[in-house]
């Protein structure tokens, strides 16, 4: 089924009765090519790209519970490619261009609106660092404008541009930056990847893993046993988690991340901001709400929820920011689980079993590469090398010392990235 202008309107005038289901409810068969455990985004992603780009059909998704239930559904929506350190600039460059051409290439809308990043900064060394961030942004081949304090204010006048304490000096302009439809983006890779012949498989979780050898020859799930040639673990918080099922214990700590979103008021904020002092963020979602977040909860949990004190720490630094949304009404908040890593970027690689392969540690940067990430994770699996994008996500940097890729130049503290 193919989505068009001609097709919404008919079936707008005829009841809505014409739609099928957007993908198959198959029941698990007993062994497979490939299976993919995580039915989020990259798991997803990873599915499509595995049928269209290599044309590997038998692959199953095993979700635990529903398509897009996890950090997919549960984040803030940016989109961006405004990284600095070489092996992150280049990868989320290259996702950056998959997202331009995602709603062609699955002929389905994930409201991808490229609507400009703003990164604020309040300091003469801040200023410097966001030049040299833009300048190899630049080089990279993405977009990047250095505003001064004049050119913020022309674009968001709201600000509190008289705040002594947090002086605005200026932005780091990223127009093709943007937000997306989260639970789209997971559901147009579903649609796609099922096209394809994928099974998606929900309702099924991964209890073990099964080893013989040192090479992985399955998986025991709740729906049964399903052997199976390569096994791949995107599952975001729960990594280490699934990951220990086959001994395997990852630099991983999961952290909550909370998110909040408002009543739905008239348009009044057009891009992403980001507040350089009190790493608070804000987008305006279509249906009206303003849509922010701010810093992890600093203590290691698999709840999805957060604390009290976050939820003050972030609305602090929103009021400091742009005292006009005091009196917006928060409807709803959720906390996703972050797989965080030592250095703040992610691994995509071969695990030390067999057959077996890794895709976590995204910190705060799942959303957005969720394109790139099921590519390259994709070409991984299907060639046993890494696609150059991503060449640099090994999982022996962290044994080694060589490559880490501490972006934000925190050091090796998890919750600091």
């Amino acid at each position: 089924m193919r989505f068009s202008g001609f097709r919404v309107l008919r079936e707008g005038l005829t009841g809505n009765r014409g739609w099928a289901p957007h993908w198959r409810d198959p029941e698990p068969k007993s062994d497979y090519d490939v299976v993919i455990v995580g039915g989020g985004g990259h798991g997803l992603a990873t599915a499509f790209y595995l049928a269209k780009e290599h044309g590997i059909t038998n692959v199953a998704v095993l979700e635990k519970g529903y398509l897009g239930g996890g950090n997919v559904g549960r984040n803030t929506t940016i989109v961006r490619a405004n990284y600095f350190l070489p092996g992150n600039s280049e990868f989320y460059s290259h996702s950056l261009k998959l997202w331009e051409g995602m709603e062609e290439e699955l002929n389905f809308n994930v409201m991808h609106s490229q609507r400009g990043l703003i990164n604020l900064f309040h300091s003469d060394g801040q200023r410097d660092a966001f030049a040299r961030r833009g300048n190899a942004m630049v080089n990279q081949g993405d977009d990047a404008i250095l505003l001064d304090r004049e050119g913020v204010r022309k674009l968001l006048p709201y600000l509190d541009f008289e705040n002594t304490r947090f002086p605005i000096y200026g932005g780091l302009y990223h127009p093709r930056g943007g937000t997306a439809r989260h639970d789209a983006v997971a559901w147009g890779y579903a649609r796609g990847a099922d096209a394809r012949g994928v099974d998606l498989i929900q309702n099924c979780e991964v209890t073990g893993i099964d080893v013989e050898q040192g090479r992985v020859t399955g998986v025991q799930t709740t729906r049964g046993a399903i052997r199976a040639k390569k096994v791949a673990i995107v599952v975001a918080g729960r990594s280490s988690q699934v990951a220990a099922m086959a001994g395997l214990r990852l630099p991983i700590e999961s952290h909550v991340l909370q998110a909040f979103v408002t009543e739905g008021l008239k348009p009044v904020i057009d891009h992403v901001v980001s507040f350089g002092m009190g790493h608070f963020y804000i987008s305006q979602s279509d249906k009206g709400g303003l849509v922010f977040g701010g810093d992890l909860d600093f203590y290691a949990s698999y709840a999805a929820r957060g604390n009290l004190p976050m939820v003050e720490h972030v609305m602090e630094a929103g009021m400091t920011l742009m005292p006009m949304i005091g009196k917006a009404k928060v409807l709803r908040s959720w906390g996703g689980i972050m797989d965080m890593t030592p250095d703040g970027s992610p691994i995509i690689d071969r695990a030390p079993v067999a057959g077996l392969y890794l895709n976590c540690g995204w910190c705060y940067g799942g959303f957005k590469a969720v394109p790139g990430s099921g590519f390259s994770f994709a070409h991984l699996i299907a060639t046993d090398r890494h696609h150059p994008p991503a060449a640099r996500y090994r999982l022996d940097r962290f044994a080694t010392g060589r490559g880490l890729m501490d972006e934000e130049g925190t050091g090796a503290q998890h919750n600091l990235h």
